[in-house]
């Protein structure tokens, strides 16, 4: 039993692949990290690191990623995974030829707590609760009735400048980490992953965007309306235009997240038909 770790995506989809796709709702993240990787036109200031668990039986029954600057990314990991984990990358982080940190932490609820405990207790560092988000898996598209004002479109190359803006806004709001918005929205636009809603006088006033599919299942991310523009129903309008483009386009299930303490957007989703399916928690890891 043991991990191995690799920078190397095609050998990581090939091993740990069928794995999550098993289980495709819940381990969209992970799967969509592969399909970025996949079509990847640049290189990152870090590599990426892929790991797999193999079990005792010698079949893959583990999947972890790491994309700086986000946190390790915890797609599954068996109990008596979690400690031989935190020590195989601890090993990593203290390698003088490399010059990988762990910032943190991502995933299921509870195994990311327990990662984050082991961690710590390692490293000396302390974990922080930086976000709490549930998954949502849509059953049935509700749009809202009567629908806002104005009408969806798809974002073009035109609308650059616009959504390089947007998209720090959002995250500075969301308090998660940000990619650099040029690369995020030339990649984005290259597969038609945005939408913005118009409204009557043909100025954008919401955004809407989705990842790639990957094992069928796309991702609403992120949805932003600028706050002076907000409680008018146009998100509600983008999330239905960007959904609905996501099916229209091939994937069999669509689902996005939320974040626990916003009972607005919790509420808003229901509306429109996303139902919960698990709970996923975000450490950043910092010195005590």
């Amino acid at each position: 039993m043991d991990w191995r770790f690799t920078e190397d995506v095609a050998e990581y989809a090939d091993a740990a692949g069928p794995l999550l796709a098993a289980d495709p709702v819940r381990h969209t993240v992970s799967l969509t990290v592969i399909e970025n990787a996949r079509v990847r036109a640049h290189a990152l200031d870090e590599p990426e690191l892929f790991g797999w668990w193999t079990g005792q039986d010698g079949t893959i029954a583990g999947a972890v990623s790491h994309t700086p600057p986000f946190g390790l990314l915890l797609g599954v990991v068996p109990d008596e995974a979690v400690q031989p984990l935190a020590e195989a990358l601890w090993r990593s982080v203290g390698d003088p030829r490399t010059d990988r940190r762990l910032s943190g932490v991502n995933g299921p609820a509870a195994l990311a707590a327990q990662f984050a405990a082991v961690w710590t207790r390692r490293t000396g560092e302390r974990a922080v609760l930086r976000d709490a988000q549930r998954l949502h898996r849509l059953e049935e598209l509700v749009p809202p009735e009567p629908a806002p004002p104005g009408r969806a479109r798809p974002a073009t190359a035109e609308d650059t400048e616009l959504l390089i803006r947007w998209l720090p806004a959002f995250h500075g709001e969301v308090g998660g980490v940000g990619t650099d918005p040029e690369v995020t929205v030339a990649d984005r636009l290259s597969y038609g992953g945005f939408v913005l809603w118009e409204d009557e006088h043909g100025e954008p006033v919401s955004l809407a965007g989705r990842t790639r599919t990957a094992a069928g299942v796309a991702r609403v991310a992120p949805v932003y309306t600028p706050p002076e523009r907000r409680r008018r129903g146009w998100a509600a309008g983008a999330t239905v235009a960007v959904t609905r483009a996501a099916l229209e386009q091939g994937a069999r299930e669509v689902v996005l997240f939320t974040q626990l303490d916003n009972p607005t957007s919790n509420a808003l989703y229901h509306r429109l038909g996303y139902r919960p399916v698990a709970d996923r928690l975000v450490f950043a890891f910092e010195p005590a």
